[in-house]
């Protein structure tokens, strides 16, 4: 393998990984979803960002982001749009949860996602996708992946740009899949409703805090 090449491919898969990994709304997310609703109805949340996000990075490269810089109000109106939608989304985690209270009488083990009914729904697979063009974060790393690992005036922007997107692909999977069992696990350790609901307000509140610097970026 080329030395040029192989240098590419790490640097891509590191920078990936570290922006796949960090708290942000995505994780969040999924997070709240594995401890609300258990691992496998959170899969379709986990596929449609994996296939929502690499798309939208192909699109970014390959004309939208010349759309948004000519029209960059276009951007401003998607990124207010997508900041109220993630506080809908806080909202929507911060009152998930036991539909009904326990009677202090009563035992009731609220750390197995399935015994434990809940008010909401996770989010499937298409609104996992979509959210993606709403979500802030998601527009600053494929702005910075495509400036940083693709050459416009290469031959081979289209072959950078898909490789680039197998790689966000490949990294995504088991960085979601992680949050999800962080989510799970720490279910499991809250044994009421109350110390439930004050754990989906403290993730309610970390996806409010993941947007206030997309927010203040420009």
């Amino acid at each position: 393998m080329d030395a040029d090449l192989f240098a590419w491919l790490v640097s891509a898969t590191g920078f990936a990984a570290s922006m796949s990994g960090s708290p942000g709304p995505n994780n969040t997310m999924v997070a709240a979803s594995g401890a609300n609703f258990g691992f496998s109805r959170t899969m379709p949340h986990i596929i449609g960002v994996t296939i929502g996000f690499p798309l939208m990075l192909v699109a970014v490269a390959l004309g939208a982001g010349d759309l948004f810089k000519a029209y960059p109000v276009i951007h401003d109106v998607m990124k207010w749009i997508g900041a109220g939608y993630l506080l809908w989304l806080a909202y929507r985690i911060a009152t998930a949860g036991p539909a009904v209270e326990t009677r202090p009488s009563e035992k009731q083990d609220w750390s197995a996602p399935d015994q434990r009914p809940s008010s909401g729904r996770p989010l499937s697979f298409l609104q996992a996708a979509l959210f993606q063009w709403v979500n802030p974060k998601a527009w600053i790393v494929c702005l910075s992946a495509v400036a940083t690992f693709t050459n416009p005036d290469g031959s081979h922007i289209l072959v950078q740009v898909v490789v680039l997107a197998i790689i966000f692909g490949l990294v995504t999977v088991p960085s979601l899949a992680f949050w999800t069992l962080t989510g799970i696990g720490a279910a499991r350790l809250l044994k009421t409703a109350r110390a439930f609901r004050i754990f989906n307000m403290s993730l309610a509140a970390l996806l409010i805090l993941s947007l206030l610097p997309q927010l203040a970026s420009r």
